[in-house]
């Protein structure tokens, strides 16, 4: 299919577009907890609270994106359906980061502040989440144009999430950090991404246009009923929600937080290790993004899931043996590139599962005669977050079997003091040093154990049931989209 100017200017604009929403993304969904356990002193209860705030918000959020998704189906505007809740949403998304990282209240009164802003964080961002990834089927039905946007999108969303990755470690724990301790640090770091989130959408509401004008379609009402009869009317749907879910628990436990502590308890506290561990660990992955169209025209997703199935295995059996045996002088690159391969495999399904989903769109148009797009693209975020819920819940039992509050709270004392005056930069290093020097090999290891055997399993059985019950390969999409042109002529 020969591309058009507009299709062009799609490509390049549209992935421009999520830069800074994942950058939002990956400050919450990777740092939250980390800055909670590194600038609060938690007892266990209020480490469960946390939690337990954390968890419900985000099934609160999954459940309301099929309802966000409806909503943006019913709505009709001059500049389309997608593009004002992509706007209201990265601009009120903002405004909530700056009051969640830069509030200093401590104990129970942080607790009430951080359930209030959570819940609005799992509003604002799910109407611009649902809306920017909810255009793409809407740019095109044409497969390998549909790869390439996927593809792009997700590259550029790896450019943000991968920027905070980097850098957010290393300005805020060691020698780098801004202000000299973390509070000042995630509090600087909120605001300028919460200014950079709607300046990088200003690309995707002036450059993308849809092929299609929505306006045209009857609108749709709200409804519960709908939503329902979509998501469970779309077998191949509800199979690929299912493996998905899978996957994303495995797939944030070490970035969402595990890695990060794992890592300041084995090396010291020094967020620059951690930002090499990410900066190596997502490099083939940038590779993967900008080569999977190439790669999807020469290599079948099944195929091509197997491959990658086999580098995560090595990948995170390599982590494994590096912490468990290789020398201090090794172990740090041993466990580095063992994390490279795994997060290459499992970001590797991360991007077929988004297409996946998407596909099932023709396939509901043709068995149901709707497309319902905004409500089936809502199943990504809705088991992303569904996933994240799930994948914290099973962080925070491993920090209460472990005993990581223990150290954490030692730590967070003395960033605290440093935040109010009371003792120096260098005071605070060498204090947190003495309290990491009380950290066992017993409990060091049990972290690694957890963040290394649990993504691959999980992996492994999401793999086994694509590999099964997912029946949408490329030759069925092609023969759905050939039926739906042929209905359409027919007319």
């Amino acid at each position: 299919m020969k591309q058009t100017s507009q299709d062009k200017k799609n490509l390049i604009f549209y992935p421009l577009g999520t830069i800074g929403r994942d950058m939002i993304y990956a400050l919450v969904s990777s740092y939250l907890l980390t800055y909670i356990l590194f600038t609060r002193n938690l007892s266990q209860a209020q480490l469960w609270a946390v939690t337990a705030i954390m968890v419900f918000a985000r099934v609160f959020d999954a459940l309301n994106d099929p309802i966000m998704g409806n909503i943006i189906e019913s709505t009709r505007t001059k500049w389309g359906k997608f593009k004002p809740w992509l706007l209201a949403g990265c601009v009120s998304t903002g405004g909530v980061i700056i009051v969640t990282f830069n509030s200093k209240l401590q104990g129970w009164p942080f607790i009430v502040l951080f359930g209030c802003m959570y819940i609005l964080y799992s509003i604002t961002y799910t109407m611009s989440d649902i809306s920017y990834w909810g255009m793409v089927p809407a740019l095109s039905s044409n497969a390998d144009m549909r790869n390439n946007l996927t593809s792009r999108a997700t590259f550029f969303a790896g450019v943000g999430g991968t920027a905070v990755g980097i850098l957010l470690p290393m300005f805020t724990a060691g020698s780098m950090t801004i202000g000299g301790n973390a509070q000042t640090a995630y509090g600087v770091i909120s605001i300028i991404i919460a200014i950079l989130t709607p300046l990088f959408a200003l690309f995707t509401l002036f450059g993308v246009k849809e092929t299609r004008d929505a306006n045209l379609e009857p609108r749709t009402k709200v409804s519960f009923k709908k939503i329902i009869s979509t998501i469970t009317g779309n077998d191949q749907l509800m199979w690929i929600a299912l493996i998905f879910l899978i996957q994303q628990v495995g797939n944030g436990l070490i970035t969402g937080g595990l890695g990060a502590t794992y890592l300041y308890f084995e090396f010291g506290y020094e967020g620059s290790n951690y930002s090499l561990f990410q900066t190596v660990g997502m490099m083939a992955t940038a590779v993967l993004m900008i080569t999977y169209p190439m790669i999807s025209r020469k290599i079948r997703r099944k195929k091509f899931m197997s491959m990658m199935m086999i580098a995560s295995a090595v990948g995170y059996t390599l982590m494994l043996i590096s912490g468990l045996f290789f020398p201090e002088g090794i172990k740090f690159w041993g466990l580095t590139i063992g994390f490279m391969l795994g997060n290459f495999g499992n970001y590797s399904y991360y991007l077929i599962m988004m297409i996946s989903i998407m596909n099932t769109v023709e396939y509901n148009e043709l068995n149901k005669g709707t497309r319902d797009e905004g409500i089936i693209t809502s199943l990504r975020p809705f088991i992303t977050k569904m996933g994240s819920a799930l994948f914290l819940l099973v962080t925070s039992g491993i920090y209460t079997v472990f005993g990581v509050t223990k150290f954490t709270n030692g730590i967070s004392e003395f960033e605290n003091a440093a935040n109010a005056g009371t003792i120096t930069d260098a005071e605070k290093t060498v204090k947190i040093a003495e309290v990491l020097s009380g950290v066992t090999s017993a409990e060091t290891h049990g972290l690694l154990i957890c963040m290394a055997l649990i993504p691959l399993v999980l992996m492994f059985v999401s793999y086994i049931l694509y590999l099964k019950k997912y029946k949408l390969d490329e030759d069925e999409f092609e023969r759905i989209c050939k039926a739906i042109e042929e209905k359409k002529g027919n007319k």
